[in-house]
């Protein structure tokens, strides 16, 4: 079918689509060329330093097309096919010195596009490359900035920061100056925080270039600064020859380590010469375990961040000392060693576990280590010998001893030598060993002397005493004796100068003599009071029954009734203070609970005579009249009467007194005059 065959309004209606269809395609290709074009920016084009012959141009796109090529216009120069955003170029092809228009031009499949131009003067333009190999260190709370530099002269410096744990706060900047050598520049930031940590940016810019331009921003962490030696604990065990040290330390603060923290550890053994480890890398966790030999060492452990090293700890681990330590055999220095061989000699001062003075050689050196050895060593001095081998990375210690590489006597006496608790026969000495510096050869013993002063003769007496003893209880002295003590340190080569002191003994007390009257005085003081105590509990238990005092009566016959009347009239009786108890009716026992009769005290006194007078009348009365009365004979009858009745009366009384009793133990002697 023919074209003229088509109906007319199909083919305009045809004709209509396909212009719409290129409208379209065209609206398209400019919309995705005018985005393309916005994020294609103008080339910059400098050298990196002054001298260099080499022009760099860099730009910058923003596509997702992966086929973008591009060509780079320098005045009339065209450079095609780049691949990147950025290329050098050669200084032969460009116009340095005077203004040229730089521009670049985008193609990919779907876009083409150019960059704004650009003029500038090639040769003064420098652009420095990011700061690089930025190190740091804190001086108080200035932090100071190091990196590698440009150029000899010193360039200017855009710092800005924030605290690493705040990534919101906005950034603050510092433009300075800094100051250069020939490699390096620096930088510092003042009125910090050392304590904290900080993300930092630098960059950097001619300051000698007509056209400097800005480098790229370099990015830095800032550990705040490691101000405290790390707390390092240790624990040591001794495994035949060498000893296993296991070191644990706490972790650094947070701020400190943001960057992260690493260890370092070396000991002194190791810096002699005598290491059989060769490299001991950095550490990053907080626990090691290393071998050390018999002999004194100090481990140093320090921590470091990036922003420099914290104070040492020193651990001190002390030399251990064999419990048979000899003296070295002369010719023990003139013998050959093997290669893993290392020996090691240090000065042994009083109290001093770390040597400040270490000579040491190893297998290595042969004949010329041992030569040098000779050398270095002092007459009369002490030295701890040590001979090392090295099994596997574990230094052992296979000989141990004391050298000297000459010996003399002490040149000092036992200091502080004194005397106390002095008895009759006996003191106690004591004083300080004399120091290794001073002893100058190996002490074998101390003598003590004593002498005793007299008029007569002195008498020494000498012992030998061990160099362990500081102390020494000296005898079988005389009493009150003065005595001279004398002490003196023994090398092999003789005898040292001597301490002295004087001392007096006690006078002899009679100790025995005294002990021996003391217990003869005791022994009769308790009998004596176990005999008292003895009657008095018995007079207690059983009471003595009191025996009747009856005297014996003897009739008194008056010479004449008158004066027996004048005598009964005028005698009186005198009467002491009586118990009286009423005796029982005859048949009746008393019993031992009878109650106690009332005591009757009094006097008699002129009343008694009365009593007998009244007596005598009611008897005359009762015996007849007064007529009757009168009567001689009768008188006498009564007078007799009254005789024999007043004498039956005193029997009676005398009777009753001889019936005593006691009361509550207490008996009450009666003493009767003789009528």
């Amino acid at each position: 079918m023919s074209r003229q065959d088509f109906p007319q309004h199909l083919m305009e209606t045809l004709k209509c689509w396909s212009s719409l269809y290129v409208f379209v395609f065209m609206f398209l290709a400019a919309v995705s060329k005018g985005s393309a074009c916005e994020a294609l920016s103008s080339p910059e084009c400098f050298r990196r330093t002054a001298n260099e012959n080499v022009y760099l141009c860099e730009w910058s796109m923003n596509t997702t097309e992966s086929d973008v090529t591009f060509d780079v216009y320098i005045g009339k120069e065209k450079f095609r096919n780049i691949k990147q955003t950025g290329s050098p170029f050669p200084e032969e092809r460009l116009i340095k010195n005077r203004p040229v228009p730089i521009w670049v031009e985008a193609r990919a499949r779907n876009f083409n596009c150019t960059s704004p131009k650009r003029s500038v003067v090639l040769r003064d333009t420098v652009k420095y490359a990011a700061p690089r190999n930025i190190s740091m260190s804190w001086l108080k709370n200035n932090l100071s900035l190091r990196w590698s530099a440009e150029e000899k002269h010193p360039a200017l410096a855009e710092i800005q920061f924030r605290q690493h744990d705040h990534p919101a706060e906005s950034w603050e900047k510092r433009t300075t100056n800094t100051t250069s050598d020939n490699f390096t520049y620096y930088a510092i930031v003042v009125n910090l925080l050392k304590d904290s940590a900080y993300k930092v940016q630098i960059r950097q810019r001619s300051t000698q270039a007509r056209n400097p331009l800005w480098s790229d921003w370099s990015d830095v962490t800032v550990p705040a600064e490691l101000e405290k030696k790390p707390e390092v604990t240790m624990t040591t065990t001794l495994l035949n020859g060498t000893r296993k040290v296991t070191l644990t330390w706490k972790p650094m603060p947070h701020a400190a380590a943001v960057s992260g923290v690493n260890y370092s550890l070396t000991d002194t053994q190791s810096s002699h010469g005598c290491h059989c480890q060769k490299n001991r890398y950095p550490i990053i966790t907080n626990i090691h375990t290393t071998y050390v030999s018999l002999s004194a060492v100090n481990i140093t452990v320090i921590a470091k961040n990036a922003a420099g090293y914290s104070p040492p700890a020193i651990v001190q681990v002390p030399v251990k000392l064999s419990a048979d330590l000899k003296i070295c055999d002369e010719t023990l220095l003139n013998k050959t060693f093997n290669r893993k061989t290392c020996l090691e000699l240090y000065e042994l001062q009083d109290g001093d576990s770390m040597p400040k003075y270490v000579i040491t050689s190893t297998g290595r050196k042969k004949k010329k280590g041992t030569g040098q050895i000779r050398r270095n060593l002092k007459d009369y001095v002490r030295y701890l010998y040590f001979e090392h081998r090295c099994n596997g990375v574990k230094p052992q210690t296979v000989k141990m001893c004391i050298f000297y590489e000459k010996e003399g006597v002490p040149r000092r006496a036992p200091q502080d030598l004194i005397s106390f608790s002095e008895t009759h026969n006996s003191v106690t000495l004591s004083w300080k060993a004399i120091p290794f510096v001073d002893q100058q050869g190996f002490l074998t013993h101390y003598v003590l002397c004593s002498v005793k002063i007299s008029s007569q003769n002195m008498w020494k007496e000498c012992f030998n005493i061990s160099t362990l003893l500081v102390t020494y209880h000296l005898e079988n002295l005389s009493p009150g004796a003065k005595y001279n003590i004398s002490l003196v340190g023994v090398t092999q080569v003789g005898e040292g100068p001597e301490a002295t002191v004087t001392i007096n003994t006690l006078l002899e007390r009679p100790v025995n003599v005294w002990w021996s009257l003391g217990l003869v005085f005791l022994f009769f003081f308790i009998t004596t009071m176990c005999t008292c105590n003895s009657k008095r509990i018995k007079s207690k238990i059983l009471p003595p029954v009191p025996t009747p005092f009856i005297p014996d009566f003897i009739p008194y016959q008056p010479e004449s009734q008158c004066d027996l009347q004048q005598e009964l009239l005028e005698r009186k009786e005198e009467v002491h203070e009586l118990t009286l108890h009423q005796l029982s009716p005859e048949g009746k026992s008393v019993p031992e609970d009878a109650e106690e009769t009332d005591v009757f005290t009094g006097e008699w006194d002129d009343g008694v005579d009365e009593d007998m007078e009244n007596k005598r009348g009611d008897s005359r009365m009762s015996g007849g009249s007064s007529d009757q009365s009168l009567d001689p004979s009768s008188t006498d009858e009564a007078l007799r009467s009254s005789i024999e009745g007043e004498i039956t009366d005193l029997e009676q009384v005398d009777n009753e007194i001889a019936m005593l009793i006691y009361r509550n133990g207490l008996v009450f002697d009666v003493k009767m005059d003789s009528p």
